[in-house]
């Protein structure tokens, strides 16, 4: 869709709409004023959104270096009077936490949403963490929705409530419902003109230490506030329309939310099962009233959530404190799975494990069997041309000269597609935590052993949380080499801008950060900028920085293949008659441009963009350089 029909579609209009898309409007509808982020899939699309239409939508917007500091954008955004909007993926909370749970206690002005995209079945994460529990952890209000329309109606609706009771309030989504599409009918936009020469409103901060400098003084009685406004919330809670009575005559029942509920609703439809429904749209505080009352004539209650058993735990404490004989099936007593996302199948299983539903027969037309029993798995790859191919079979290759032994050496890696180099023929990241980690892991594997080790960390990740370990490094006299694959651009999460280049988040010209510079300002003294592509020089400077005897750090330089409006050079060609078919650039390059067949090299022209590293690796001089026209 053209994304300026976000801004100018009016109220009653109809979309077809991605849920990160919904939020965007819901944010629009709201009249968000400052929204900030660090992108991070599942919830990647809404930054990327917002940064083409955030002028034209009086929103000032950015993508933060991490998203600790974009949580506390918005925070002091939302401490000026101002609605303010942040967002994330799950495990960028855990980088923002600290912020996070303080802004609780100091409450907010101007309304703030904080939009968490968890990822069960980790498609794209290093865990599943579910984020509801920073709610119970920080005492806030959680919205689940379960549909794009719910989306953009539970963002605009958490900056009322937020308003309300002068606290943040989090709209979580999963997976599915950031990357679904449904219709929306869209809402009334309010007015967050300005005529101030910026195009954002601005905001007043009136000092209250009180309230806002939480020393021990202030935290006690801010803690007291904030459980008071939690009692508040519950009494919302359980007066929500959000949270929907589907009622049927059967004594079993179901409680869910998110994308569980409609994996529950579309399986109690087609199975014409008479459950009656309790669905959580305000999960958090519990609303335990409602949950009583929709517990009577029930004697037995499925519960459906994705991915920790919260809402089944809350059931159950309600359940005990209030003496009622119902029984619970749920992840405890793993009537469903506790771990990954849910599906149809697996909550028929789940029915079925109880109810004893009447079998099914599906009969497949014989050719889709077989199709389906051929499907073929393949793990992810680097693009053709990625410069961080070339840096880690030249590291590869480093060893190999050097004759260092497999064991003798520590890979450490970080967040991003260079993470990749995990797999074959490259073999390097033996280590990850978190973003900004392989800095960090390597100061530890450096007082712990005697073995080379090898850093591996991307250029938005080295500004996100990587410059701090390399001051820890520098000051504790550590040694280890540390590559910074500077590819020019924020790549996995599908190329947002970081401060290593001269464009902000909405397309201006900004300063650009040296990366260099920074590294040497550290206290670097073995720093060296290299062309990922330039083969002997990455293998010479590799060997210097080996033989420096304190942290050495090499910049590989080169921007990402996939970035828009990029030259490439003309695919290779190759010879067949210089071609002994050794299959070194299969084996040991592992380019998805070069194939075999019949056993013979291919080179596919259509997907080779000319990065030459190819050129330099064939020992026989089979492969040449394209001819530019």
């Amino acid at each position: 869709m053209n994304l300026r029909e976000l801004i100018t579609g009016k109220s009653g209009d109809k979309q077809f709409l991605l849920g990160n898309e919904a939020a965007v409007r819901g944010v629009i509808e709201a009249g968000v004023n400052v929204a900030a982020t660090y992108p991070g899939t599942p919830s990647s699309e809404i930054g990327d959104i917002l940064s083409v239409i955030a002028k034209d939508s009086n929103i000032y917007f950015e993508f933060s270096a991490n998203e600790k500091i974009a949580m506390e954008i918005a925070a002091s955004a939302a401490a000026s009077g101002l609605r303010s909007f942040t967002f994330m993926k799950h495990v960028g909370m855990n980088v923002a936490s600290d912020s996070f749970i303080t802004t609780a206690y100091t409450g907010i002005v101007g309304g703030m949403v904080i939009l968490i995209a968890d990822d069960p079945s980790i498609f794209s994460s290093q865990n599943e963490q579910d984020s509801r529990h920073y709610a119970h952890l920080a005492n806030l209000l959680v919205l689940e929705p379960s549909s794009c329309q719910e989306v953009k109606d539970m963002v605009k609706y958490g900056f009322e409530l937020s308003e309300q009771l002068k606290l943040p309030v989090i709209v979580r989504t999963t997976t599915r419902i950031s990357h679904m599409r449904g219709i929306v009918e869209l809402g009334e936009i309010e007015d967050n003109s300005t005529e101030d020469e910026v195009h954002w409103k601005k905001g007043m901060f009136i000092k209250n230490p009180s309230q806002f400098v939480p020393v021990p003084v202030n935290a006690q009685r801010m803690h007291i506030e904030l459980i008071e406004k939690m009692q508040k919330a519950r009494q919302i809670s359980n007066n929500s329309d959000l949270n929907k009575e589907i009622k049927n005559k059967s004594n079993y029942g179901v409680i869910s939310s998110s994308s569980a509920f409609n994996y529950a609703y579309d399986v109690i439809k087609l199975n014409n099962m008479d459950l009656s429904i309790l669905k959580l749209g305000l999960s958090h505080p519990f609303p335990d009233k409602k949950v009583i009352n929709f517990l009577k004539n029930l004697d037995e209650v499925f519960v459906l959530e994705e991915v920790d058993p919260i809402i089944e735990k809350e059931l159950l404490a309600v359940i005990g404190q209030n003496k009622l004989n119902v029984t619970v099936y749920g992840k405890l007593d793993e009537t469903f799975p506790k771990y990954h996302e849910l599906n149809p199948d697996i909550v028929e299983n789940g029915f079925n494990k109880i109810l004893h539903l009447p079998k099914k027969e599906y009969k497949l037309n014989p050719d889709i069997e077989k199709l389906t029993n051929q499907t073929i798995t393949r793990n992810p790859i680097l693009c053709s041309g990625c410069p961080h191919r070339a840096i880690y079979y030249a590291v590869n290759k480093v060893l190999e000269k050097l004759k260092i032994p497999e064991k003798n050496v520590i890979f450490t890696s970080d967040i991003g597609c260079y993470t990749l180099g995990i797999n074959p023929p490259y073999n390097t990241a033996d280590y990850l935590l978190s973003m900004g980690s392989s800095v960090g892991d390597s100061c530890g594997f450096s007082i712990a052993t005697n073995q080379l080790i090898f850093g591996f960390i991307g250029d938005s990740t080295f500004f996100h949380s990587g410059i701090s370990p390399l001051l820890n490094a520098i000051h504790n006299k550590q040694k280890f080499v540390l590559t910074i694959l500077d590819n020019r651009i924020t790549a996995m999460t599908g190329g947002q801008p970081n401060p290593g280049i001269a464009i902000d988040s909405m397309g201006d010209e900004a300063p650009e950060i040296s990366i260099r510079k920074i590294a040497l300002a550290c206290g670097v003294e073995f720093v060296r900028v290299v062309n990922p592509f330039n083969l002997e020089q990455v293998i010479k400077t590799y060997i210097e920085a080996i033989k420096h005897e304190k942290v050495a750090v090499i910049i590989a330089k080169s921007p990402c293949t996939l970035i828009k409006g990029l030259t490439k050079r003309p695919p290779v060609k190759l010879e067949y008659s210089n071609c002994t078919n050794c299959n070194h650039c299969i084996d040991q390059l592992a380019c998805p441009s070069i194939s075999t067949n019949d056993n013979k090299i291919i080179i596919d022209q259509s997907t080779c963009n000319g990065c030459n590293i190819c050129v330099q690796v064939c020992k026989y001089g089979a492969i040449k350089p394209g001819e530019i026209k």
